[in-house]
């Protein structure tokens, strides 16, 4: 599909944008703290065929084939700024009519996203997102900052997003291995959820614990259901794809269904 840069609020973004099905909701696929748009493959084309709908996916600020970020450092509400230039995105795209589906970071982003702006969202899929950090979540950061010292992953990570790898490396890690980051908490935001929530977790994820899911899907105000994946990490819809497709696949029919 054919990608272009959109300008939001001076930040240059590189989005694809596919609204080939007619007045229906637009799937917006938000990645995690080291994705892209390329990295999501095939799965939002599958998802989008799918479920019959429309599909936007986009590098965040610094990633992928978007401009890069300024600097590195980050403030403790990094996700909430990143969820209204989301809002800011849609607007630009004239998109109102949206179903959330964000992975890890873009996850959290997602649950942001849908209690900020609860008049544009239908459905929400939060797959290994975090609404506080834990000894696990650190304990994964540091070690992905040890393989970026140790292996070849800048090399693999430089065929997604250039020379803009050391600067979201530095951000993503210096970040979440902050002594001020462990404060971060967004259960007082879960309430002002009121879209319909899937909560998709492998039970293996190296980055959180089931707790993330069960005090998410505790304090929304929507429906709410969990989907956890036994032998499976941080990454379902890569590790197990085609499990993860028909149940977001059946959530996202049911609901709009309904």
């Amino acid at each position: 599909m054919e990608g272009r840069i959109i300008d939001v609020n001076d930040k240059k973004l590189y989005t694809e944008y596919n609204n080939s099905f007619k007045n229906k909701p637009t799937i917006v696929f938000l990645h995690d703290s080291l994705g892209s748009t390329q990295l999501w493959r095939d799965f939002p084309a599958k998802l989008a065929e799918a479920t019959q709908c429309n599909t936007l996916v986009y590098d965040r600020l610094g990633y992928g084939k978007s401009f890069p970020m300024p600097t590195h450092e980050r403030e403790n509400n990094y996700m909430e700024s990143e969820a209204d230039l989301l809002n800011d995105l849609l607007n630009e795209l004239n998109i109102n009519n949206v179903i959330l589906f964000g992975h890890s970071d873009g996850g959290t982003i997602a649950l942001i996203t849908a209690s900020k702006y609860p008049e544009k969202i239908k459905v929400t899929i939060c797959e290994a997102g975090h609404i506080f950090v834990e000894d696990v979540t650190v304990k994964g950061v540091k070690d992905v900052l040890e393989a970026y010292k140790t292996t070849n992953l800048p090399e693999r990570l430089q065929k997604y997003h250039g020379d803009k790898v050391e600067m979201i490396v530095k951000a993503w890690t210096e970040i979440w291995l902050s002594y001020r980051f462990r404060t971060l908490n967004i259960e007082y935001l879960l309430k002002n959820i009121t879209s319909p929530l899937l909560f998709i977790q492998g039970e293996a994820d190296e980055y959180g614990t089931l707790e993330q899911v069960e005090k998410t899907i505790s304090q929304v105000s929507g429906r709410a259901e969990k989907f956890i994946i036994p032998n499976i990490g941080h990454t379902p819809h890569k590790e197990n794809p085609e499990v993860v497709l028909e149940r977001s696949k059946e959530f996202i029919t049911t609901v709009l269904n309904s």
